[in-house]
């Protein structure tokens, strides 16, 4: 878990970044920037504007989907949001994470400050007070097809704040109604256009994205600092590392992470000690690690200048233009830039594991470790050391590659086919996050094992940003004498990278 930071995040529509949603995600308490009061207020004047000409105006008067032309009285309007949320909340599934939560009513907050959705100042303020209280709805992660926006998932945020569904708070689960007792708040009225502004938006397959993007920017490192030490350990060369080399090919990613390879495998003596050995080469898992971790780096490069935009749109239909006084219907809901750099990251991230498996088994195997004992055990046979380690990392880069299929290539038409082509990208999300957990645990195999082999080798050392890496792994994690049960051991290293402990070691180097 994050430390979360003790200030008070200024919401202002234009500036959030991705870092931010992270702290938010983790418990950083938000206000609203004073600058977005009147942006807010305008855009809510021409919902009023429309409602005393009596124009008719989809979204604001009217059925929505397939049910645009239908008609609906002013006396109804309220209702109409009501049952709008009561409605779409048909998601099912284990629920989103807290940290998904959070950021959900972060970012739908973020777009709706802008002053482009219609709604009143106080339902920004009640998401904002919801989420510095820590009453966080309890929404599915499945239901939605990711157009018109995040529907369903949405619509389990709206329902807390018209006080229905159920919320955690205080670390239970609760009836929402519950919750605003022990505060002392009311339930919210929705009025016209309220709901549908909740609702029409990417922002839960986003906020999946940003802890995603997180995640995987420092996983790129660790996974350099794994190679680093699985290549001395295995007695593989830096040269094909060298600086001149990779300006050849310049690709930024590439270069990043053959520079940190470099740095972190100078001045070790397990580098020095076999100069002269008959091997000519590396094989791929060693040799190409720049090249294959770089071109993860460069695709997480792009993930982020997407979500680095996408965080600070409006997402919104229809959206209202309050300098002219116009409302516009158009597809900003629609998840498609998510969508793919999700299954970007879907990609990236399987590859990461992909050679890092690769580099456990040549640990691991006798045939391939250069005069390690198979399986990194002194008592192979009584002992069966890391042998099933390499197992299960072999299973969870197997089931990346079902998960890595692209849900954005999907699109099955909804609302009576109103809402014929859609992104699929909280499906993708869904995905890239279980991803990321894979691949932190095959990546936290590899440190365990290379961790192992570095402890067979001495006394001979390696270089000193290893040397301290595998002193901070050993002061959590002992070396592996005889068999025990690993269980706890894989647990607590994949831990380890998703609190950003370890990340936060590499940076001392």
């Amino acid at each position: 878990m994050l430390n979360a930071p003790s200030d008070v995040l200024l919401l202002d529509g234009q500036s959030l970044t991705i870092e931010q949603v992270v702290e938010v995600a983790y418990g950083r308490e938000v206000a609203l920037a004073p600058e977005v009061l009147p942006r807010i207020a305008a855009g809510r004047e021409v919902v009023e504007q429309v409602l005393r000409s009596g124009r008719v105006v989809y979204g604001i008067n009217t059925g929505f989907g397939y049910l645009k032309n239908q008609m609906i009285p002013p006396a109804d309007l309220e209702e109409l949001q009501h049952n709008l949320i009561l409605s779409h909340a048909c998601g099912v599934g284990t629920p989103f994470s807290t940290e998904v939560v959070r950021g959900i009513m972060l970012l739908r907050a973020n777009t709706l400050v802008q002053g482009f959705s219609g709604v009143r100042v106080e339902l920004v303020a009640r998401l904002l007070e919801f989420l510095n209280l820590g009453i966080h709805p309890v929404i599915p992660s499945r239901g939605s097809v990711g157009a018109s926006g995040d529907l369903a998932p949405l619509a389990h945020l709206g329902l807390a704040l018209i006080g229905a569904g159920t919320v955690e708070y205080q670390g239970r689960v609760q009836p929402t109604a519950e919750a605003l007792k022990t505060v002392g708040l009311e339930a919210m009225s929705l009025q016209a256009k309220e709901g549908l502004a909740l609702i029409n938006g990417t922002q839960p397959m986003t906020s999946l994205a940003c802890l995603v993007s997180h995640g995987l920017g420092q996983l790129l490192d660790i996974a350099d600092m794994a190679a680093a030490m699985s290549i001395q350990a295995g007695l593989g060369s830096c040269q094909p590392f060298r600086a001149e080399l990779h300006a050849l090919r310049p690709h930024p990613g590439q270069r990043r992470s053959a520079e940190l390879l470099w740095k972190w495998m100078q001045k070790s003596d397990l580098v020095e000690c076999h100069q002269d050995c008959e091997e000519v080469q590396d094989a791929y898992a060693f040799r190409c690690v720049p090249q294959v971790h770089g071109a993860s780096r460069d695709s997480h490069a792009h993930i982020q200048s997407v979500l680095a935009r996408e965080i600070n749109a409006v997402t919104d239909n229809p959206i209202i233009l309050p300098e002219t006084g116009e409302i516009i219907s158009c597809g900003h809901f629609h998840g498609q830039p998510v969508a793919l750099v999700m299954d970007l990251a879907k990609i990236a991230l399987s590859e990461l594991a992909n050679i890092s498996e690769r580099r456990i088994e040549r640990l691991v195997n006798p045939q391939l470790n250069r005069g390690l004992p198979a399986f990194l055990t002194e008592h192979g046979g009584l002992n069966s050391g890391f042998m099933i380690a390499q197992y299960a990392a072999a299973a969870l880069v197997s089931e990346n590659k079902v998960l890595a299929h692209p849900a954005s290539v999907d699109s099955i038409p909804t609302s009576a086919n109103q809402e014929d082509h859609v992104s699929m990208g909280t499906i993708g999300a869904n995905q890239a996050l279980q991803i990321l957990s894979h691949a932190r645990q095959v990546i936290g195999i590899e440190l365990l094992c290379a961790a192992q082999a570095l402890d067979l080798r001495a006394p001979v050392k390696p270089s000193q940003p290893v040397t301290d890496v595998h002193a901070f792994l050993r002061s959590r994690i002992p070396a592996l004498g005889k068999d025990r049960f690993m269980g706890p051991d894989l647990e607590a290293v994949a831990e380890m990278l998703a609190d950003g402990s370890l990340w936060k070691a590499l940076a001392l180097n």
